[in-house]
């Protein structure tokens, strides 16, 4: 049986416009089968009639022979864990799928979920701000499979998917923001008011339902109905750059105000990810915002945008549980997480000095 390994995935190397203040974006498109019914009312037969016709549309296609295929079934409980952490599968795929598997592209850059809540999702995450970017390859992957595949389409409403919500184009749009002036300021509020009065909706590191830690949002679209793909994207693309001037004129009234309290505070950062024996996730994920914040005022220099990146992912339960090779308890995890910061850190001063 073939076995996970933990990668880098390509939003987490940094790079891409506006990287100080959007980490990733994220386009993700629904689509399910001509003559099926969907995933939460079908039998078991039924999803895998799905899967067989899915993974035979996506066998042979040039384009698409650097996808793995893994079936749910065949992933560690880690696995899947490790690959929500990484943001290249939903939650739902990884606990109540039937059925369910995911085609992952080499550079992890593009992801096809099968028997999600929907037939198919078709995901695209790219680092910086790069929703038109993203678009294009999850829609390319969307061609290949709509010449093989027949769609659930309706002419009036579009295209057809389990939750109302995301009848039309299908289509959601999210970029992940890391806003810590914002927060700081106590600005953050007025700014989600204004964010739902538009049409879109806040989450935090993970998504519905999580908490907003670290200083990190997810901004996406609500409406899927009535507006086109390039209408979606504008939109949200539009608003971001507003909330990007917005957070960029918050940090530079801190940098004005307390420019040595801030250096200060990511110098101790760096200090205690360099040097404790015992940490929460929780901590580290503040600690890391805290450090980034320093990074991008230019405060300090002794670290970039992909190791902060990797850094948030690999302090998570199941990638750090992956990267030790066994299931470790809570207190053996809080053990863990600064050995691997450790690890990160050190490669990076090694690689800089080489």
């Amino acid at each position: 049986m073939k076995q996970l390994e933990f990668s880098l995935s390509r939003w987490m190397e940094g790079g891409g416009p506006d990287t100080d203040t959007v980490i990733s974006s994220r386009v993700r498109a629904a689509r399910n089968l001509e003559g099926h019914s969907f995933p939460c009312l079908a039998s078991g037969n039924e999803t895998g009639a799905v899967l067989e016709k899915i993974s035979r549309a996506a066998s042979g296609q040039q384009d698409l022979s650097d996808f793995t295929y893994w079936p749910m079934d065949e992933l560690s409980e880690l696995e899947k864990q490790a690959l929500v952490e990484k943001h290249l599968i939903s939650l739902f795929l990884a606990r109540e799928s039937k059925n369910g598997a995911l085609m992952l592209r080499r550079d992890e850059a593009v992801s096809l979920m099968i028997n999600e809540e929907d037939h198919l999702r078709i995901q695209a995450i790219l680092p910086g701000l790069q929703l038109e970017e993203a678009w294009r390859e999850a829609g390319r992957c969307d061609d290949i499979l709509e010449a093989e595949l027949e769609y659930a389409f309706d002419e009036r409403y579009g295209y057809l998917t389990a939750c109302p919500t995301n009848i039309g184009t299908g289509l959601r749009a999210s970029v992940m923001l890391h806003l810590p002036a914002l927060i700081m300021t106590g600005q953050i509020n007025r700014f989600l008011g204004a964010l739902s009065q538009v049409g879109l909706t806040v989450r935090g590191l993970y998504g519905e339902g999580t908490e907003i830690i670290g200083n990190i949002v997810q901004v996406s679209n609500q409406v899927t109905l009535g507006q086109s793909e390039g209408e979606i994207i504008s939109n949200l693309y539009s608003v971001i750059r507003q909330v990007i001037e917005q957070e960029q004129n918050a940090r530079q009234a801190l940098l004005d105000k307390k420019r040595a309290d801030l250096a200060d505070k990511a110098w101790r950062s760096l200090g205690l990810l360099k040097h404790a024996r015992v940490m929460s996730s929780q901590e580290a994920i503040q600690l890391i915002s805290d450090l980034r914040l320093g990074y991008d005022l230019g405060l300090i220099k002794e670290t970039d945008h992909k190791l902060l990146n990797e850094l948030l992912v690999i302090i998570r339960p199941g990638c750090l549980q992956l990267l030790a090779g066994r299931e470790l308890n809570n207190s053996e995890r809080n053990i863990e997480r600064p050995v691997r910061i450790r690890e990160a850190l050190n490669r990076r001063i090694s690689e800089s000095s080489a």
